[in-house]
Order: C-alpha cells, then sequence, then structure tokens
C-alpha cells in the first residue's frame, strides 16, 4: 500500500513544472509525515530530480498519453516482426517509426513549454533517443510510459535498455527480471515452453547471423540474412536520423553564432554614438558654464550702467534746477 502511494505522489510530482519540483517534495514530504508517519516521508524526500530530458518526457506522458501509447504499440510490432524476420514488413515500420517519433518530439516540446520551459536541440536529441529506447525495449517501455522517469534511456539494438536509476519506484512500474521467452509471440510453437523458447532470443540466434555476413559460409540460412538486412536497414534509417539531427544542430549553431556576431557589432556602434554623445554633452555643459558665467557678468554690467544713468539724470535735473 505505502509504495502504491509513493508511486501516486512520486507521478504528480514528476508532472510539475520543472522549477516547482523541489519545493513541491518537501510540500509532499511534510504532507505524507503528518498523513502516512516517518517512513514514507522519508521515502519521498528522496525521490531524485529528473534530468531535463527525462522531465520532457514525463511532461509528453503527462500531456500526451496517446502518442506514448501509439510508440509502445508501434515497437511490440517491430519486436515481432524482428522474430518473424519479416524484413520488408521491418523496413516500413522503420519509416513509420521516424514519422511518430519526430511528432513525439514536437509533441515534447509543447507540453514543456506550455509548462514554462523551452527545450532545446540538445534535449530534443536526447528526448528522442528516449523514445526510440521505448521501442525497442519492453522494459524501456513501461520506464518510459510510468511517468516517473529519472535520466535518458538508450537502445543499441542488441542488448537490453539500461534501466538502473532510470525511473522513480521502478518496482511499481519496471520488471525487476526479463522473461525471455516474452520477446517470442504467442503461439509460435505447440507445446513450447518458457525454457524452449528462451534459446531462441538468446545465443542461438545469434549465430545464424553472424554466419548470414560471411559469404564463404554455405550454411547461413536465407532467414538470418534476411534478418541481418532489416537490422541493416535499421541502422542506416537511425543513421540518417543522426545526421539529420547533426546538421540541424549545425544549422542552428551557425545561426546563433550570426547573431552573436550582429549583436556584438551593433553593441560595438551603439557604444561609440554613446561617446560621442557624453563628449557632446559634456561639451554642452562646458558652453552652458561659460555663457552662465557671461550671462552674470553681463547682467552686472548692465545693473551698473542703469545706475550710472541714474546717477547722470539726476545730476541733470539738480543743474537744470539752479538759477543762474
Amino acid at each position: 500500500m505505502e509504495e502504491t502511494e509513493l508511486a501516486d505522489i512520486a507521478k504528480r510530482l514528476y508532472a510539475l513544472p520543472f522549477d516547482d519540483f523541489v519545493a513541491a517534495r518537501t510540500a509532499a514530504a511534510k504532507a505524507a509525515s503528518a498523513e502516512s508517519g516517518r517512513p514514507l516521508a522519508a521515502e519521498v524526500r528522496a525521490l531524485p530530480k529528473p534530468s531535463v530530458a527525462a522531465w520532457a518526457v514525463n511532461m509528453l506522458a503527462a500531456h500526451d498519453p496517446e502518442t506514448m501509447r501509439h510508440l509502445a504499440e508501434l515497437g511490440q510490432r517491430m519486436r515481432a516482426v524482428q522474430t518473424e524476420l519479416d524484413a520488408a514488413a521491418l523496413r516500413g515500420l522503420v519509416q513509420e517509426r521516424r514519422k511518430l517519433l519526430n511528432a513525439a518530439v514536437e509533441s515534447a516540446r509543447t507540453a514543456a513549454e506550455h509548462e514554462g520551459r523551452r527545450i532545446s536541440g540538445a534535449v530534443a536529441t536526447e528526448v528522442e533517443q528516449t523514445l526510440r529506447a521505448l521501442t525497442a525495449d519492453e522494459g524501456a517501455a513501461f520506464a518510459v510510459q510510468s511517468g516517473r522517469l529519472l535520466r535518458v534511456l538508450t537502445a543499441d539494438g542488441v542488448d537490453r535498455v539500461e534501466l538502473d536509476g532510470a525511473v522513480a519506484v521502478p518496482s511499481a512500474s519496471v520488471p525487476t527480471a526479463h522473461d525471455p521467452s516474452a520477446l517470442v509471440p504467442e503461439g509460435s510453437g505447440p507445446g513450447e515452453t518458457g525454457q524452449k523458447s528462451a534459446p531462441r532470443a538468446g545465443p542461438a540466434v545469434d549465430k545464424p547471423r553472424l554466419r548470414a555476413v560471411r559469404p564463404a559460409r554455405r550454411d547461413a540460412s536465407p532467414s538470418a540474412l534476411e534478418k541481418a538486412h532489416a537490422a541493416l536497414d535499421e541502422a542506416d534509417t537511425a543513421a540518417r536520423d543522426a545526421i539529420e539531427g547533426a546538421d540541424q544542430q549545425r544549422g542552428q549553431l551557425e545561426d546563433a553564432s550570426a547573431e552573436v556576431e550582429q549583436l556584438t557589432a551593433e553593441t560595438r556602434q551603439l557604444r561609440a554614438r554613446l561617446k560621442h554623445l557624453e563628449e557632446q554633452l559634456e561639451r554642452a555643459r562646458k558652453l552652458q558654464e561659460s555663457a552662465a558665467a557671461e550671462t552674470g557678468l553681463s547682467a552686472r554690467a548692465a545693473d551698473k550702467a542703469q545706475r550710472a544713468a541714474m546717477l547722470a539724470r539726476e545730476r541733470v535735473l539738480r543743474l537744470g534746477n539752479t538759477p543762474d
């Protein structure tokens, strides 16, 4: 019961805006301490803050779960087709995944911006990488869809996706052990048990794949060669996606560099203009001070002249009133 409660609290916390996580976690721990006691409160306080890319994936899970379900279903179909060694079908699914991943990354961007944070190109690449892992591995699909992802996931197409430390409260959503028979479609053969199906997902599958790429060996089965071609097509598509992503990043870098250069030039011009205006202001102030001083002198001279004129007028009047 406590684990389920912790998972519910974690899911609510990881669906919040990125910058609100720490404060909300503290508040949730206090509430848990009051309601359920110290053990749950301690576990809530121990919930890690996710990376920005993992948070963006959690936003996608919270705001657009339908896209998550489509990706998970596509991953199931791709794994089934790989098991059936249907290269043509796999190529079609790889193209479908590429379109769906592009749409999912844009949806994650929109969800993140809705929660107050813009996603950089580098973070968007990590989001796509994580969603690609979702389609490659059943455990990764559980982790990504949980809404409690903590870090970026990667898939190499060979080994299982490493999930240690990838999701909060992992026992609530991610299997602690993978059943190899889960990779074999149901009804693949009558009377098959888990023990018999495991080798099909293990080394027995790898050996014919290795022989298929060596033309000197005549015992390579067509199905193994077909599977190798399908894997090659998927790798080529992933490489093209990576190249396109790198080109996009280079374009963004060039745009940003050009903007920095333009703003730097404008800043230099503004500083030069400011310096020129400051010099003009200094000259104007000096002229103002000089004009003020001259105005004062002129005012005193005018006052002195007025007094002299008054004295002269008084003298004329006195002389005019004196009898000869």
